[in-house]
């Protein structure tokens, strides 16, 4: 049976990632608003996005095997230790005289690669220390930590480019790594390693975690819906900056960041207080529907306090989605295959984000030299076409048999 002194080496694991978070938030804000002032394209801003998401996609299999391989806490020291290198690498080059955009994309795919690691380590150390009527509050409070990237970065972010140039940003970020590698030393201190898969071959391991999922009714349909869905939420994430920059400055962006992004604060609070105690699906399916009439009101003008308010509401809906989505998978599948499963998972249901940082910003730019417009409202228009796609998927999920059955199934597992 999980201690309850295991939730407070949780949280302490939390705060490591939330402050994590932060510092990758500054250097991400800090990089698209230098490569926009270089270079007023979409497209390119879009490109350091999808190598800095690529490695993670991309091993997030093989990083999920590692992870019921190999001791998950030391999985993650590594990652993020290691993935400071190719923020250092770009300060050097800042230092130099400036970075150029190839030199960019290469730290941050250093960065990423490393990162990689980390996330199905922590989905599957989330499992080791807590009881399943505590998964839908983690996930709430770790939906809270990836919302301080967008919540507090941008706004210090872009009150420092004021006075002072991105470096300051890169310094603040390699700083942060050394508090993530402590938190991560105490919580594994007091916890056994965990290594279910150390005795069979990485194939039969990697095989194992495809099983999990496949076998299982309707989980292989939720995550596979889930990835046409990030396809359409990935467009606001890549073109809502060079929205804001085209008719306005990078403290002003900071600020409407913010302001946005603390919609999912507010929802992930009140998750992570309470939880979600039933009917996940349904949850799931009008969570999403919501998302996508905010995207459509976003793009609508070009004023902040309209972009504010449904950037806001848009955020608010994604804890929501996120901790239903997490708890339907999770609890159909059991304990020892949960960093294999988990490193499926998140390649699948990430999918969706690779043509949406691919085309989103070439889409952008095209829209606006074929309208005779701003590349601000090229990025309106392909949000509001990604809205009105993410509206008619979320509806036919709603009607998904299969997914709704993973909700008894849930129960079942937790009753029996």
């Amino acid at each position: 049976m999980k201690s309850t002194s295991n939730y407070v080496r949780f949280l302490i694991l939390w705060a490591g990632s939330m402050i994590s978070q932060i510092g990758g938030g500054l250097t991400s804000f800090g990089l698209g608003v230098y490569i926009f002032n270089q270079t007023g394209s979409a497209a390119r801003m879009a490109l350091v996005t999808l190598l800095g998401f690529l490695p993670t996609l991309l091993l997030s299999v093989p990083a999920g095997v590692l992870a019921d391989m190999f001791d998950r806490r030391v999985l993650m020291m590594i990652g993020d230790g290691c993935s400071a290198i190719g923020v250092l690498y770009i300060l050097l080059c800042m230092n130099r005289g400036g970075a150029t955009l190839w030199q960019i994309c290469l730290g941050v795919f250093i960065s990423a690669f490393f990162s990689a690691l980390l996330e199905p380590a922590f989905k599957a150390t989330i499992t080791d220390l807590l009881t399943r009527e505590e998964y839908t509050k983690a996930n709430g409070l770790t939906s809270l930590a990836s919302s301080a990237r967008y919540l507090v970065s941008p706004m210090i972010a872009g009150l420092l480019l004021a006075s002072h140039d991105i470096r300051l940003l890169l310094i603040i970020d390699i700083c942060t790594f050394f508090v993530t590698l402590a938190a991560t030393a105490v919580v594994r201190r007091g916890l056994p390693s965990k290594r279910t898969g150390h005795r069979e071959s990485f194939t039969k391991n990697l095989k194992e975690g495809w099983r999990a999922i496949y076998v299982r009714k309707g989980v292989l349909q939720l995550i596979l819906v889930s990835s046409v869905m990030t396809t359409f939420i990935g467009v606001i994430q890549v073109l809502s900056e060079p929205l804001v920059l085209s008719f306005s400055d990078s403290k002003t962006l900071g600020i409407t960041e913010t302001v946005c992004a603390m919609g999912m604060l507010a929802a992930a609070l009140v998750t992570g207080i309470t939880g979600i105690r039933k009917k996940h699906a349904r949850i799931l399916g009008m969570a999403l529907i919501m998302a996508g009439l905010f995207m459509i009101l976003f793009s609508l003008r070009e004023n902040i306090v309209l972009i504010c308010l449904s950037g806001f509401l848009f955020f608010a809906m994604l804890p929501l989605a996120n901790a239903s989505l997490d708890y339907l998978a999770r609890t159909n599948i059991p304990d020892e295959l949960q960093g294999r499963a988990w490193g499926f998972i998140g390649f699948l249901s990430q999918l969706g984000y690779i043509p949406a940082y691919a085309l989103a910003g070439v889409l952008a730019d095209r829209a606006a030299r074929a309208m005779k417009i701003t590349v601000g409202r090229g990025s309106a228009l392909v949000i509001a076409v990604s809205g009105a796609l993410l509206i008619a998927v979320s509806v036919l999920s709603l009607f998904s048999g299969k997914i709704h059955s993973l909700e008894n199934g849930a129960e079942m597992n937790i009753t029996g």
